[in-house]
């Protein structure tokens, strides 16, 4: 018998991964998005800025405010078109 790894997906409100316990989107997350929306960057940037919207009101709740550039950064800056 198998056990399934868990997904690398975000632990609301924490805001961490689910299957590494790192700040998401861990790199396993970055990759599995990048290949998801391979041929929709647009679409990616706009999904991984919501995550940043709703990740914003949630960690302000537990760990204070969070700077807007910090979460940039981590959210959205990685997978913007490089060039």
């Amino acid at each position: 018998m198998s056990r399934r790894r868990p997904e690398h997906a975000p632990s609301r409100p924490t805001w961490r991964c689910r299957a590494c316990g790192i700040a998401w989107p861990c790199s396993p997350a970055k990759l599995r998005l990048l290949g998801e929306y391979r041929e929709a960057r647009t679409d990616l940037l706009i999904y991984l800025a919501v995550c940043a919207a709703e990740a914003a009101e949630q960690l302000a709740g537990h760990h204070g405010d969070v700077p807007p550039a910090a979460l940039y950064d981590r959210f959205v800056g990685w997978a913007r078109p490089r060039g």
